[in-house]
């Protein structure tokens, strides 16, 4: 029969805990997850924040009942709560008095028990203070000894007179099985608990002592190899000894790397590592780097591919409305999928290595893009500008500090397959120094005959890349170094004609700068004289990268009045209205050459931003024979204008020149534009044309341009870049080019429109130069009158040979 005063009587909420006992004035953090203990700890929230802890008789039960539990447990206080993830909750208690469980209440989805405090039996007589403090002496020594405590405990135990508070603080620290802490919190005796410690704590202290003898023994009696490999064994025990979830982890990483059904070698090679991880300290520095290979291995594709896309026609539609133009590329693309789709399945087509090659703004990363897409596949881009060390391509050994995989391996890695479209952009901005050369390292990677093995250091195992579809770019095809140049294959973008620059601004352009400043598709209309105005007056350039930036800034302006004034209507742009949008034009489109001149004679070269027009001049002043060349020439055309001399002074009595000129007077060449640098091997006959012209006083007509390197003998050689120099000229408004004989093959890269309104004229030697370039027509005075019957009898030296005339290409940035 219930009594009222057990009916009435104070009830607590009951947390049961595994192996956990709790002693008063003892602060522990607890994880609960059961849902009955997570409710008791809410109900005591709710209430005072009290709750009684117990520890199970027997750990492995999950679900106890009043028999499992102990008699004799600690009265806590929630110090705090705070939820995790999962619905668990962590909890700190702090124990607060010993606590006798008298009755357990079991109907709700928890415990609540009655309890009542346990009473300890102390008296503080002399031999209990003595007690007191020969325990306090022995902890003491206990810390010297063993380094057990914390400063902050061994400040509390110096500090305590009280035995119960002794005694609790020192079971906490010294004993860690659960059946020998709970004999301890129901030992209600705390002179008997000091007593137990004593012993406790004495007798670690001989043992301490003894393991330090046989230590100083055995170190006498073993010489340093054998030390160490004591200290291995010791090392391997204690590890076997704590790491038995280690083991099942290893295990598991074994059955991961199983699954993953790598190449034997590959295998074979971490299955030893994962043996090796296994020996280690947890915290061996060794053991770290040695995980890391493991992951890197396991990050990497080995078997994982998507499958092409190879249907042509969906490729040329992605490529077309991705780019206006570049028909050779799409053309070689298409090709390259057609073979891919009737070799399929046979393992014939390896590793595909395109090179485009072109100056900056024309397109050649957005048509890797392109590409990737039309073929569905993974796209990475790696950029190789400023690369210097070859650690950044081949990785670094694992035996360095911070050592990783190089940048070839780190792309797969990205990509997550084994036959990905990866741009190197940039390939010709590489560079070498004593870390050494990265381009040689490019060798294997775009290799085909070895990059189905590619060795990276940081892997140490072969990786195959064949798969891989490399497309490179670069500005200058010069700046690769030949035995790589080799590897590839290389396709040239030399620029955009004014034409194909208005279709791009219109079809991709100028919709994507609208989206981007929040503009209606049909904000802005620009006509096609505004278009070319905008592309001769505000842009000098064979991409369209500088374009694109005046479009955005067309589309600022727009977008200001849309906020400013609220202006909603369509903005339609004209030739009026242009400088109000761009402000002046910035470059000139007609050079203002005028009427044919004496001495000058229009060039033409090749720069990073397509073709230019090179005007030379020549001044003939009284003087001792000496020639000065201005204009920031470099050493290729200062060699032309010193060739060209020695052929006016070769040919002058053909040329109705006086023989002794030079001993006369002095020559200044100069090409107009000083602060930019132009050299090239295609200046010779511009300079020599000026230069004839200067000492004969015929003008050279001002409505043709040429180019092409001279010999001494008079021999026009072929030069590069004939399409970039035809755009430049056509551009300007000149219709009649004179290029080498040996450049008619050159034609077929001229756009059709353009070769359509030009005159080419084909020319072997300067004497056809000189008969199409200067004007006899206008007479001067101290003209010789047989000077052109004499040209047109005359004809050209009998060629010996020379090394000079061997065909010469254009520089990158030259004549």
């Amino acid at each position: 029969m219930v009594s009222r005063y057990d009916m009435y009587s104070v009830r607590y909420p009951l947390l049961p805990l595994k192996n956990v006992v709790i002693f008063p004035r003892n602060v522990v953090t607890l994880l609960v997850g059961r849902t009955r203990s997570i409710q008791a700890v809410e109900e005591a929230m709710s209430r005072d924040r009290r709750i009684v802890v117990v520890a199970h008789r027997d750990a492995s039960v999950d679900d106890p009942r009043p028999d499992d539990l102990y008699q004799i447990g600690t009265l806590a206080e929630i110090v705090s709560i705070e939820h995790q993830q999962g619905g668990n909750i962590q909890v700190a208690l702090e124990g607060l008095s010993r606590v006798e469980i008298l009755q357990f209440d079991g109907p709700r989805p928890f415990y609540t028990v009655r309890a009542e405090p346990a009473v300890e039996r102390v008296t503080l007589t002399p031999e209990a203070q003595a007690l007191v403090h020969y325990v306090r002496d022995l902890a003491r020594q206990h810390q010297e000894a063993k380094n057990t405590f914390s400063s902050d405990v061994m400040e509390m135990v110096r500090g305590l007179n009280d035995p119960s508070h002794l005694a609790d603080l020192l079971t906490t620290q010294l004993i860690r099985d659960a059946s020998q802490r709970q004999s301890f919190l129901e030992n209600l005796d705390p002179l008997n608990r000091l007593e137990m410690l004593a012993v406790q704590l004495a007798t670690d202290l001989d043992l301490a002592s003894l393991e330090q003898r046989i230590k100083e023994r055995v170190r006498e009696q073993i010489d340093k190899n054998q030390r160490e490999y004591f200290l291995r064994e010791q090392l391997k025990a204690i590890h076997d000894e704590l790491s038995g979830e280690g083991g099942n982890e290893m295990e598991a990483l074994r059955e991961k790397i199983r699954a993953r059904k790598l190449p034997q070698d590959v295998e074979e090679k971490l299955l030893r590592e994962v043996s090796r991880l296994e020996r280690m300290p947890t915290v061996s520095a060794e053991g770290t780097v040695v995980r890391n290979y493991i992951d890197t291995l396991l990050a990497l594709p080995w078997t994982e591919m998507t499958e092409d896309n190879l249907d042509l026609d969906h490729a040329e539609q992605v490529l077309n409305a991705d780019h206006f133009g570049l028909d050779h590329v799409k053309e070689r693309i298409i090709e390259f999928l057609a073979v891919r789709k009737l070799t399929q399945g046979r393992g014939a087509i390896g590793a595909q290595i395109l090179c485009l090659v072109g100056p900056p703004g024309v397109g050649k990363t957005s048509l890797g893009r392109s590409i990737a897409t039309a073929m569905g596949r993974k796209l990475v881009r790696v950029s190789l500008g400023g690369v210097r060390d070859e650690a950044e391509i081949r990785g670094h050994r694992r035996t360095y500090i911070g050592a990783f995989p190089g940048r070839i391996i780190g792309a797969m890695k990205t990509a997550g397959t084994i036959n990905p479209v990866i741009v190197l952009d940039e390939i010709d901005k590489m560079a070498s120094d004593y870390r050494g050369d990265p381009a040689a390292a490019m060798l294997e990677v775009l290799d085909p005959e070895q990059n189905h093995a590619f060795n990276d250091h940081y892997l140490d195992v072969p990786y195959d890349l064949s798969k891989v579809m490399f497309i490179a770019t670069a500005n200058s095809l010069y700046a690769i170094p030949k035995p790589l140049r080799d590897r590839m294959e290389i396709i040239e973008i030399s620029g955009y004609t004014e034409h194909e620059k208005i279709e791009i601004g219109r079809r991709h352009l100028l919709p994507k700068q609208l989206d981007a400043h929040g503009l209606a598709p049909d904000q802005i209309e620009i006509p096609q004289k505004v278009w070319m105005r905008i592309i001769r007056g505000y842009t000098r350039e064979a991409g369209v990268r500088n374009l694109e930036r005046q479009i955005a800034s067309i589309c600022r302006k727009v977008a200001r009045d849309v906020v400013v004034k609220g202006r909603t209507k369509r903005v339609r742009l004209t030739l009026a209205r242009l400088e109000d949008y761009l402000g002046p034009e910035r470059y000139g489109f007609d050079p203002k050459i005028g009427e044919s001149q004496v001495g000058v004679a229009i060039g033409l070269g090749t720069t990073e931003v397509g073709g230019e027009l090179i005007p030379v001049e020549v001044a003939v002043m009284p003087g001792r024979g000496s020639l000065t060349i201005t204009g920031r020439a470099g050493d290729v055309m200062q060699e032309s204008a010193r060739a060209a001399l020695s052929y006016a002074r070769s040919r002058a009595d053909a040329l109705g020149i006086e023989p002794d000129f030079q001993e006369k007077h002095d020559l200044h060449i100069h090409l107009p534009e000083g602060a930019i640098p132009k050299d090239g091997p295609s200046a010779g006959i511009t300079m020599a044309t000026a230069l004839i012209s200067a000492l004969t006083k015929h003008p050279v007509r001002s409505d043709i341009a040429m180019t092409g390197e001279i010999t001494l003998r008079g021999r026009v050689l072929p030069i590069g870049g004939l399409k970039e120099k035809t755009i430049a000229a056509h551009r300007v408004g000149i219709r009649r080019l004179i290029a080498p004989e040996d450049n008619r093959r050159d034609l077929v890269t001229v756009p059709e429109q353009i070769a359509a309104d030009m005159e080419f004229i084909w020319v072997e030697n300067m004497d056809q130069v000189i008969a199409e370039a200067i004007d006899f027509g206008a007479a001067k005075a101290d003209i010789d009158p047989t000077l052109e019957k004499r040209l047109n009898e005359s004809t050209t030296q009998p060629d010996v040979g020379s090394l000079t005339d061997l065909p010469v290409q254009d520089a990158v940035a030259g004549a």
